[in-house]
């Protein structure tokens, strides 16, 4: 069966890289009739915090992105442990000594000599009278994987052929002095342990996921299917995490944003195919293919999600929308002709509360000087209540022979009259909704 993860760190609310990656891991659990998990890396437990797991949980569950089951890495510390201990009886695991400064010299000194910078591997051979000496001075161990130094191969689901030879990668530190577990081995022992079988993550993974394929060999698993979507970036080519706090999926949802307008753009984008507005997630999952994404950079602007969200919520049936509409105190009789009348005006929900204060208290008018006259004149011959979707017409008629005005001179006055505005819906359907006309 194919099982996929999503597996953010719950150190900030999720935003919309991270919801590209998780899309991508839904859908092809979902188009399989597969497993997705969802696992909490929370291993660091100084930056984890337990209001932005239950942001995100919150955030996918707006999205329908339901998952199947929940894992956390906080509670397998002790698989962990023992992971670690198999690595180190099968000469794995090596403890290193060096100090971030010292680490540091070493990198200048090789670049300086224009070679790699990488691990020397000078704590591999340290005997234990050495080691005692280190710690005896009050440096604390960390521990490394040693890498097999071949190449290591995969075809990418998104990048084609990958080839990285290990001798360019430097043993990856896997446990910290201060004993936190790290990424790059919690995510291999769980991977292996869950039985995971497809992996979508960005491009700058790929490193990783050489390292991870050798961690997950050396535990006795088999590494999962790989691919490596493109990184987002704004609209000038900027890396997109300057931005992200202001592209965070609560901050989305706040500014009016529809579940399907996200789902749509980042299903699609990327890849050769055009975005379109999707009428369900199931829609999405029948049409997805990861081999149709590309391996450039990829443009990110959030104002091209509103275009997306206009045409989902003006294609909503007053079934959907009944509920807000009745939160307006919008009398039950006239809820289905406000939505009618509004729903081709707005952009997001939330713009159906000025329309129905127009509606209501009346709008402050829009009226030239030049056309104060004739507002007034226009406006005492308005028929008495109550106004239907003839009475515009009928009214217009009448001030048409009264002033001999017509066309745009004789209508678009009297709409910024009554409704302050110079565009909007009909004005024969706006009638029968006006409980006020100020001015009157």
């Amino acid at each position: 069966m194919t099982t996929t993860r999503f597996a953010p760190s719950p150190t900030g609310y999720i935003h919309v890289g991270n919801l590209r990656t998780a899309l991508m891991n839904y859908m092809i659990a979902r188009k399989s009739g597969g497993s997705f998990i969802l696992r909490l890396d929370d291993t660091d437990q100084e930056r984890s915090k337990q209001e932005y797991i239950d942001g995100l949980m919150q955030d996918l569950d707006w999205l329908g992105l339901h998952w199947d089951r929940v894992e956390q890495q906080s509670k397998r510390m002790d698989r962990y442990a023992e992971a670690a201990d198999q690595l180190r009886a099968t000469g794995r695991f090596y403890e290193c000594f060096e100090s971030p400064v010292e680490l540091d010299l070493k990198r200048k000194k090789q670049l300086n000599m224009h070679k790699p910078p990488v691990y020397d591997r000078s704590s591999l051979h340290l005997s234990a009278a050495e080691k005692d000496a280190m710690r005896a001075e009050g440096r604390e161990g960390y521990w490394r994987f040693k890498l097999d130094l071949e190449r290591i191969e995969w075809p990418d689901g998104i990048l084609g052929d990958i080839s990285i030879d290990a001798a360019s990668v430097s043993d990856p530190v896997l446990i910290r002095a201060d004993g936190q577990v790290l990424y790059t081995f919690a995510s291999s022992v769980d991977d292996v342990d869950m039985g995971v079988t497809f992996i979508v993550r960005g491009a700058d993974h790929v490193t990783n996921t050489a390292t991870q394929i050798q961690i997950m060999k050396a535990l006795g698993g088999t590494p999962p299917s790989f691919a490596h979507h493109s990184l987002l970036t704004g609209t000038e080519d900027e890396k997109l995490s300057k931005r992200l706090g202001a592209l965070s999926l609560r901050d989305l949802r706040g500014a009016g944003v529809e579940p399907m307008a996200l789902l749509s753009m980042l299903a699609r984008l990327g890849s050769s195919k055009p975005i379109e507005l999707a009428g369900s997630i199931e829609e999405l999952i029948a049409g997805f293919d990861v081999g149709s994404f590309g391996a450039a950079p990829t443009k990110f602007d959030a104002d091209d999600l509103f275009p997306l969200t206009r045409a989902h919520v003006q294609g909503l049936p007053f079934a959907r929308v009944q509920a807000r509409i009745a939160a307006l105190r919008v009398p039950a009789d006239q809820a289905e002709l406000f939505w009618s009348v509004a729903k081709g005006n707005i952009t997001i929900l939330d713009d159906l509360a000025g329309w129905w204060q127009l509606f209501r208290d009346g709008a402050e008018p829009l009226v030239d000087e030049a056309d104060r006259d004739f507002v007034a004149q226009a406006l005492g011959l308005l028929p008495a209540k109550p106004w239907t979707t003839a009475t515009w017409a009928e009214w217009t008629a009448m001030v048409k022979e009264a002033t001999g005005r017509k066309g745009k001179d004789l209508f678009r006055p009297l709409r910024r009259a009554l409704t302050g505005r110079d565009a909007g819906p009909e004005m024969a359907d706006v009638m029968p909704l006006l409980q006020v006309i100020r001015g009157l």
